[in-house]
């Protein structure tokens, strides 16, 4: 067998630890899909990495330490399903994932805070929890019973079921989703 085989498979099996992992910190069964940041109150991973987190450094992402969660993580937290009409067809689609209240609180976020909902094209919406709560929005994992793909509207979209919101169901479609980014990887927390 490969010296290099057997070393990274008894890594991987956990019979000694993996450098940069401490033992506090939990372990995720899949690579990580957001990442929190800034006010959090747990954290399970640390600074960004200037060589291996490059989308991070071209978005000007910085930390020092973060909550990460992958789609196991995800799929704990109960899901929520809405139903919106998208501006990208007209059509009505279900769209269901957790709470983005539930996603922040895992993260130990507490408090009335600014949100900065950043999506792998660059696009940031800036948002108060207490917005998205009373919003009911959701980090939608799935549309129409399906994964969100990355390259498509995911892994994750934060979404709200503007048909419904006071604050938007009269808008024209082009302009209620304008707080609602997909491809949603990365959420940092400040002060409100």
């Amino acid at each position: 067998m490969d010296k290099r085989h057997f070393l990274g498979s008894a890594a991987l099996a956990g019979l000694w630890p993996v450098a940069g992992v401490s033992a506090a910190e939990p372990a995720r069964g899949g690579p990580g899909l957001l990442t929190v940041s800034g006010m959090v109150g747990k954290t399970n991973r640390g600074p960004v990495d200037p060589a291996l987190d490059q989308l991070m450094v071209k978005h000007g992402v910085k930390f020092d330490r973060a909550y990460v969660l992958d789609a196991e993580a995800l799929g704990r937290l109960p899901a929520v399903g809405i139903k919106a009409t998208l501006e990208y067809d007209a059509r009505l689609h279900a769209l269901a994932g957790p709470l983005l209240a539930s996603v922040l609180e895992v993260a130990g976020v507490t408090g009335d805070v600014m949100l900065g909902l950043r999506a792998v094209d660059g696009y940031v919406v800036p948002l108060r929890l207490a917005d998205a709560r009373s919003w009911r929005m959701i980090v939608a994992t799935e549309m129409d019973g399906k994964p969100l793909a990355l390259g498509g509207l995911g892994p994750q979209w934060a979404i709200y079921e503007a048909d419904t919101l006071a604050a938007f169901k009269d808008k024209p479609l082009k302009e209620r989703f304008a707080l609602c980014p997909w491809g949603l990887y990365s959420i940092e927390v400040s002060r409100a």
